[in-house]
C-alpha cells in the first residue's frame, strides 16, 4: 500500500509552492495517521505511516475511526468515482487525542487528507479529493482557504486559525497546490506530545471515571440515530473505542491493561441498559 511522503516545514519546501499558482491551507489535524484501500474482495485494508494492519489486529487508538471508515464508506460510489479504485489509496487522519483535546462529539473519526492514484502515478488535486470524499460518504480535512494566489500568502506573516474541531488554536496549516507539493506552517503554542503519565489508579475507579452514564447515553443516541439497537454487544466495543480515542489511557508500558479494563467497564455498561 502506498505510504504518505512526510510533510516538510515551510522553511524546508521548494520554491514552487510559493512562486506560482494558487493555494489551499488546510488544517494539520493532531491525531493518528491511517491509510485504507479497497480489496478486491471488497474488504478494506488498513495501515498507519510505516506499516499495514492484519484485520484482527487494528491498534486500539485508531479501531474507531476503522469502525467509522467501514460502516460509511460507499463502495459502490467508490468503484465509480475512481476509475481504478482497487488501485487507489486514501490518507486521512484519526482524530485521537494526542496533544489536542478536540471536541469529539462533533469532530469525525477519520477526516480525509490525500488520494493517490495508482493509475495517474499521482495525489489528487485537493478539490477532486474534496468530491471524492464527499461521494464516499466520509469527510475531508477543511480548508482554511481555497484556491489562494502564492503571490498572496506570506508563511513569515501568515496567523494561523482557530481549529474548526475545539475551542482553540489549529495545530498547524498544511499548505499545498494541485501539483502535490506541500509544506507545514505548525503552530508553536499548540503543545508538543509527550509521553502519557503513568497510570497509578486503580482500574476499578479508571472505569467509573470514563465509563460514564453520559457517555452511555451519547453512544445511544449515536446508535439511535443510525438505526442500530441498542444492545450490550452495540454499545460495548465503541464504548472502549471511545475512551481510547479520547484519553491516552492505554498508551504505551504505563497505561492501563486493556482487558482488565473491559472486565471493571463490562458491569457498568450492563447497569445502565438496565436502567434505561
Amino acid at each position: 500500500m502506498k505510504q504518505y511522503p512526510s510533510i516538510p516545514g515551510v522553511e524546508d519546501a521548494p520554491d514552487r509552492l510559493f512562486d506560482r499558482g494558487h493555494l489551499w491551507l488546510q488544517e494539520l489535524i493532531d491525531g493518528a495517521h491511517l491509510r485504507f484501500r479497497l480489496r478486491e474482495s471488497g474488504e478494506i485494508a488498513f495501515g498507519g505511516r510505516d506499516r499495514t494492519y492484519d484485520s484482527d489486529a487494528i491498534p486500539l487508538a485508531v479501531r474507531h475511526a476503522v469502525r467509522h471508515v467501514r460502516e460509511r464508506l460507499d463502495r459502490e460510489s467508490l468503484r465509480g468515482a475512481l476509475e481504478s479504485a482497487g488501485d487507489a489509496v486514501f490518507f486521512g487522519v484519526a482524530t485521537t487525542y494526542r496533544a489536542v483535546a478536540y471536541d469529539w462529539e462533533r469532530t469525525p473519526p477519520f477526516l480525509g487528507v490525500d488520494v493517490w492514484s495508482a493509475a495517474d502515478d499521482r495525489f489528487l488535486p485537493p478539490d477532486a479529493v474534496e468530491r471524492i470524499y464527499d461521494r464516499l460518504g466520509l469527510a475531508a480535512v477543511n480548508a482554511f482557504e481555497k484556491e489562494l494566489r502564492a503571490a498572496d500568502f506570506d508563511p513569515s506573516t501568515y496567523e494561523i486559525p482557530d481549529s474548526d474541531w475545539y475551542d482553540g488554536p489549529a495545530a498547524g496549516v498544511v499548505v499545498r497546490n494541485k501539483t502535490g507539493d506541500r509544506a507545514a506552517l505548525v503552530d508553536p503554542d499548540v503543545r508538543e506530545l509527550t509521553e502519557p503519565t503513568p497510570v497509578e489508579a486503580p482500574v476499578a475507579e479508571l472505569a467509573r471515571r470514563h465509563a460514564t452514564d453520559a457517555r452511555f447515553e451519547r453512544l445511544a443516541r449515536e446508535l439511535a440515530d443510525r438505526g442500530i439497537a441498542i444492545t450490550f454487544d452495540a454499545m460495548y466495543e465503541r464504548t472502549i473505542e471511545t475512551i481510547a480515542r479520547e484519553t491516552r489511557l492505554f498508551d504505551g508500558d504505563a497505561g492501563v491493561d486493556p482487558s482488565a479494563f473491559r472486565s471493571e467497564t463490562a458491569p457498568l455498561l450492563k447497569r445502565f441498559l438496565s436502567e434505561r
